[in-house]
């Protein structure tokens, strides 16, 4: 089985593709091994969005790259492993966006979620307002 979400067919593909995740992950039976795997899937969304998904003037949560998810099964259909690969990211987002919009989520998260200790090692200071290329 293929399902395919495009931006053309599915203007917001983003949570198509997450309500897909969680309708697998609810159909499919139940299991350590099964469980890790949906738990795997389903936990791969949010650290995928904080490194490639930007505020734009369309979408606070939108999606700067291609992701193609191949979700393997077992014969009772069972998801048993997966592979995600990411493409086409907008990598110009990062030093450069248009008026009213950010570049990508990580940057901001980092910045007012790091430890003071974690941001000091990797000699950055709190604040996104503290950097030229995230106040645009």
């Amino acid at each position: 089985m293929h399902i395919v979400t495009n931006v053309h067919l599915f203007p917001n593909h983003t949570e198509a593709s997450k309500v897909i995740m969680q309708y697998v992950a609810e159909v499919s039976g139940k299991g350590q091994d099964i469980d890790t795997v949906k738990e795997q899937l389903l936990q791969s969304n949010p650290v995928l969005e904080a490194f490639g998904n930007a505020k734009t003037t369309r979408n606070d949560n939108s999606s700067r790259f291609g992701k193609y998810m191949d979700i393997e099964f077992d014969f009772k259909g069972d998801p048993v492993g997966g592979v995600i690969t990411n493409y086409l990211l907008e990598k110009s987002r990062v030093a450069s966006q248009n008026s009213g919009e950010r570049s990508f989520h990580i940057f901001y998260q980092m910045l007012s979620g790091m430890d003071d200790s974690s941001l000091s090692q990797l000699l950055l200071i709190r604040g996104a307002e503290n950097y030229n290329f995230l106040n645009k």
